[in-house]
């Protein structure tokens, strides 16, 4: 019987001292899943079956916080390929190592280590490696891709050998609060390791273009039926329906990036408008966040409910503050928003101002008086205005998707394979050619 076949769903390293524990298994799927299917396993050792390659990513995100670019993005690689999803670890008290294993419907699996707080960064680092060659041989994981979110990742896993290495860099990381000090000298190395590198915006491309040859620029999508379905809507959230109007939102994560003075001069300003504020609160203390009586705080939302509570807003914002954490932005949210059809504000967030300012999409503001002023042009702009204006950004939408997006990343990603590949056998022809000198 597999391991992964055992009756208490658990593989265990009894030489390491830890574990491969599965939870929340899918209930039409069994652990034994993990390991590839026998019409899989005869395509193992051949290199060019490149639909037949897994895909293992290494994440600073958690796969069930927010869903974002990582989720959009490998849900459709699940598709076609395993995928798993490596997390950073979790610490706690306590000697209960293990690594947690669970299937998320999309057909990603979700790779959890957990280690104790009290050992060293060093001794963590060497764990997750041991972690991760047990994951590669217990899931039977040959031929893959390697792909980051991290740089941190490459402490442990420049022993691997992948057929390519992917560096999707979502944000300059090192600009973050609590960003670890040796991020950029990580990245510096992932760099010179990776065939392939992709940025989550125009600015981070233009900031990074010269430290790689084959690096490409792949700003946030969107998935406009689902977001379009704010247009339609009718019936209110049970926690916003009672909200008067007009209702300025945002959702998405409250951290640093947010310039909660702007929203609070929002709120002072005009108390008889309402922001309703949506999303996780990571990073800053709550008791920092203004507290003011027509500013509401609903708390996380799924991805499935966002176009509920946006069908109830008057406008949309996007309330950056301007600062070291927010120069390489590219919101995600942009794009969604207007896919619901909301009228947009945001700060000058360069990955906003270029394009959506620019073509006349969203309103661009750099202060209190500004946002106001803008906002006042939106609620008195008239029918035919908006008409107009929701036909240009439907025009400018018109081909943007997630589907796209991977099916471009995808191509990139056999090219950058197929020249590793050449590269390599014009190296073994170069060597087999020294050999024959030699010996005659």
């Amino acid at each position: 019987m597999s391991p992964l076949e055992n009756s208490n769903n658990n593989y265990s390293n009894n030489g390491a001292g830890w574990e491969i524990r599965f939870t929340s298994i899918d209930t039409a799927r069994s652990p034994s899943q993990l390991a590839p299917p026998l019409k899989l396993r005869a395509n193992l050792s051949n290199e060019s079956a490149f639909d037949r390659l897994d895909l293992v990513c290494l994440s600073h995100l958690r796969w069930n916080f927010v869903y974002q670019r990582p989720q959009h993005l490998l849900s459709r690689c699940a598709k076609n390929r395993r995928v798993f999803f490596i997390e950073e670890p979790i610490f706690s008290h306590g000697t209960d190592w293990r690594l947690d294993v669970s299937i998320h419907e999309s057909g990603v699996w979700v790779i959890v280590p957990h280690l104790s707080e009290e050992i060293s960064e060093e001794t963590a680092q060497k764990i997750q490696q041991e972690m991760l060659n047990d994951l590669f041989k217990t899931a039977e994981i040959q031929q893959y891709i390697l792909w980051y979110y991290t740089p941190m990742a490459i402490c442990f896993t420049n022993h691997l050998k992948p057929l390519a290495v992917v560096y999707d860099c979502m944000d300059e990381l090192s600009a973050f609060q609590g960003a670890h000090p040796q991020l950029k000298a990580n990245e510096s190395e992932l760099l010179n390791r990776a065939n392939i590198v992709f940025t989550g915006g125009h600015s981070l491309y233009e900031a990074k273009q010269h430290q790689h040859p084959n690096i490409h620029a792949f700003p946030s999508s969107i998935e406009k039926e689902h977001f379009a379905k704010a247009r339609y809507f009718v019936e209110e959230p049970a926690d916003q329906k009672d909200i008067p109007h007009p209702r300025l939102g945002f959702f998405g994560v409250i951290d640093e990036r947010m310039d909660l003075e702007l929203l609070r001069g929002i709120a002072e300003a005009k108390p008889d408008w309402h922001l309703v504020i949506i999303g996780p609160v990571v990073k800053i203390d709550r008791a920092t966040l203004p507290a003011n009586p027509n500013i509401h705080y609903l708390g996380g939302k799924s991805y499935q409910q966002l176009p509920e509570y946006l069908a109830g807003w008057d406008i949309a914002m996007l309330p950056f503050a301007i600062n070291e954490s927010t120069k390489f932005i590219s919101p995600t949210k942009t794009p969604e928003y207007l896919a619901a059809g909301k009228p947009v504000i945001s700060t000058p967030i360069r990955d906003v101002v270029r394009p959506y300012g620019e073509n006349g999409l969203v309103r661009i503001a750099s202060n209190v008086s500004q946002f106001v002023a803008c906002a006042e042009e939106i609620l008195n702009e008239s029918s035919d205005d908006r008409t107009k204006w929701l036909s240009e950004v439907d025009a400018f939408l018109a081909d943007n998707s997630w589907d796209n997006t991977w099916g471009e990343m995808l191509g990139l990603i056999e090219s950058a394979i197929e020249e590793r590949r050449k590269k390599e056998e014009g190296r073994r022809k170069k060597e087999e050619g020294k050999t024959i000198s030699q010996l005659s």
